[in-house]
């Protein structure tokens, strides 16, 4: 197994993503090799001075980076030689397992569509994230920003993104699908979730278990919480604001604590042809180790061939 990781991504590279790979480098298996994707000189220079022996890692060269303010599909195109535009040709190619980057969202999502391509069925990819429950699992909340405007089809297809996810991941059996709305009536919301909610109802292959309000984010009523991106990236975005304001008055709150985004490395994004994971850009050492995991456990639950499958049916 190969993983690779964007060495040059996010407001803290390369020293904070070289120092996360090595964290990683003590939880991933003795058959996972570790690609470190960027300036080659400088990351084997941190390496030095943390005393680590370049040799656990391989290394790929990349003499340019894509910035997070950078338009993607443009910054994709002109900067070849980035390590976002190597690393996606290197998972194209087969020659690592999984992708990871902390880098310019935009650009992952748009490398993932061109590079890898959107799995056949699938109308657009999402990404998701994962919500702590109050009684101490977790459930799945998508899509949580890779598409501000949806359409009741495409939710149908996060249903059964989430499910998956939280299946595989997660182990939960059967895991019940909720609609986020206003209200809990079926005819509650907007033009959207009144679309969605009798496809969803008519929908076989999932768990659906109706709308479901902001209340419930966090108990145990749904397992996986359907929304459009737009939505999603603001319960996702208020969500880490509880621990960063808990944190940051001293505060002992277990509960919120398990909101902290270092936990969980980064989201995936699915619907695509291979392990593609985006990190949040303020990533420290502690949440790049978590990304690489994240995308380990990817490849080795097999995450992406159980969707295409679940695609084909």
């Amino acid at each position: 197994m190969r993983i690779g990781i964007d060495i040059m991504g996010g407001d803290f590279a390369p020293k904070a993503t070289t120092l996360g790979a090595i964290l990683a480098l003590n939880e991933v298996p003795s058959d996972c090799r570790i690609v470190l994707i960027g300036d080659e000189p400088m990351t084997k220079s941190i390496l030095a001075e943390n005393g680590v022996d370049a040799s656990l890692f391989d290394f790929i060269h990349a003499d340019q980076v894509i910035e997070m303010g950078e338009h993607p599909t443009r910054a994709l195109s002109q900067k070849p030689n980035s390590s976002l535009s190597i690393g996606f040709q290197l998972l194209k190619e087969g020659n690592i397992d999984a992708f990871a980057s902390a880098g310019n969202s935009g650009a992952m999502l748009v490398g993932s569509m061109f590079s890898v391509k959107t799995i056949p069925g699938m109308n657009r990819p999402a990404i998701c994230s994962y919500l702590p429950k109050e009684n101490g699992g977790f459930g799945v909340i998508l899509d949580v920003g890779a598409n501000a405007d949806c359409k009741p089809e495409l939710l149908v297809q996060f249903a059964i993104l989430g499910s998956l996810v939280a299946e595989i991941l997660f182990g939960i059996k059967n895991p019940k699908v909720g609609l986020l709305n206003i209200g809990e009536e079926a005819e509650k919301g907007n033009i959207l979730t009144q679309a969605t909610y009798p496809l969803l109802k008519e929908t076989a292959n999932i768990n659906f278990i109706g709308n479901i309000e902001g209340r419930d984010l966090f108990n145990d009523k749904a397992d996986v919480i359907v929304c459009d991106g737009f939505t999603g990236n603001i319960v996702l975005k208020l969500s880490e604001t509880f621990h960063d304001m808990t944190a940051g008055k001293g505060m002992d709150a277990p509960f919120f604590a398990r909101l902290n985004y270092e936990n969980y490395g980064g989201s995936p994004v699915l619907g695509v042809n291979a392990p593609v994971v985006v990190g949040h850009g303020i990533s420290n050492d502690i949440a790049i180790k978590n990304l690489i995991l994240l995308a380990k456990e990817m490849v080795s639950t097999n995450l992406t061939e159980k969707i295409k499958s679940a695609f084909k049916e």
